[in-house]
């Protein structure tokens, strides 16, 4: 049997978790798909499924392969796609990551306006802070915060993310708003620490066109930007954080922006894929969809 159909069958229990409904699915016989199964496990050499009367499991190399699986069907089903007159739109599975706070924010309530456009794309969508390698964990596309370091991928920069100062009216009225970094020894920082390094990032401001940073000493450190607009909306400190962050509790009143010409360098936001001749329709269609969309954060 053809490779690409002996992965289409493991991914099909693997997604039905039932060898019969497999079968039903896909139009094939039971015995079919139990002689597919064995001759993929001789070929990869090792037990992908674990098989009982009543029910069927995946082993771990079984999960493992099938991440790879659905990946490789999907590209081969674009692949031949490419030239049928009747199949213009495109298809297949889509993995992205994203930010945690933008995917949650931005990208999942418009997600369904892409997902209406594209109907025969389908999409794993990771929110993470952490930065994931795009060939080892099989991502299409990222979308980075912040500098780059030199990856060999390909990137196509969406804008600079504008960061601000913002404390809460409480924390105001109790100790004063800063007027600029030299009065910063007098106030609460509410502390950064890298979710990935544990490095607390230093207080930054742009002085006459330099970027400028200030270690800062606070009683409360926290690794991520939820806990940060939580102790902010609180009133033990002062943050810097994306405008867009916060946009909602500024217009609401519940935080106000202190030192505004003396903010932080914004961050380039770019998304990045893989470097590849023919970069497939799907990730071409999402990265085209979501530029529009994160052009309102800027």
């Amino acid at each position: 049997m053809d490779r690409i159909d002996l992965f289409r069958i493991f991914a099909r229990i693997v997604e039905t978790a039932s060898f019969t409904r497999a079968a039903t699915t896909l139009k094939i016989s039971r015995s079919t798909i139990s002689t597919a199964i064995q001759e993929l496990e001789a070929r990869v050499g090792t037990q992908l499924l674990v098989r009982t009367t009543r029910s069927v499991s995946v082993t771990p190399d079984g999960a493992a392969f099938y991440d790879h699986c659905v990946r490789l069907v999907a590209d081969v089903e674009e692949v031949e796609a490419l030239f049928q007159q009747d199949s213009v739109r495109p298809q297949g599975l889509l993995r992205v990551d994203l930010p945690g706070r933008i995917g949650r924010l931005i990208v999942a309530p418009a997600l369904p306006n892409f997902l209406e456009r594209y109907p025969d794309i389908n999409i794993e969508l990771g929110m993470t802070d952490r930065a994931v390698n795009l060939i080892e964990d099989g991502i299409d596309c990222v979308l980075r915060v912040g500098p780059l370091q030199d990856s060999g991928l390909i990137g196509r920069k969406v804008g600079d993310l504008a960061l601000i100062n913002v404390a809460s009216p409480t924390y105001l009225e109790r100790y004063g708003s800063p007027a600029n970094p030299d009065d910063l020894g007098h106030h609460h920082i509410i502390r950064y620490a890298s979710p990935s390094s544990g490095r607390v990032e230093d207080w930054e401001w742009v002085e006459n066109g330099e970027v400028c940073q200030m270690p800062v000493k606070g009683r409360v450190t926290v690794n991520s930007a939820e806990a940060s607009i939580a102790c902010c909306l609180a009133g033990l400190g002062l943050i810097q954080i994306p405008a867009f962050d916060v946009k909602k509790h500024l217009v609401e009143g519940n935080l106000q922006e202190v030192m505004p010409d003396w903010r932080a360098a914004s961050l380039p936001m770019t998304i990045l894929y893989p470097h590849r001749k023919h970069l497939s329709r799907r990730v071409q269609a999402f990265v085209e969809w979501i530029i529009p969309l994160l052009h309102d954060l800027l």
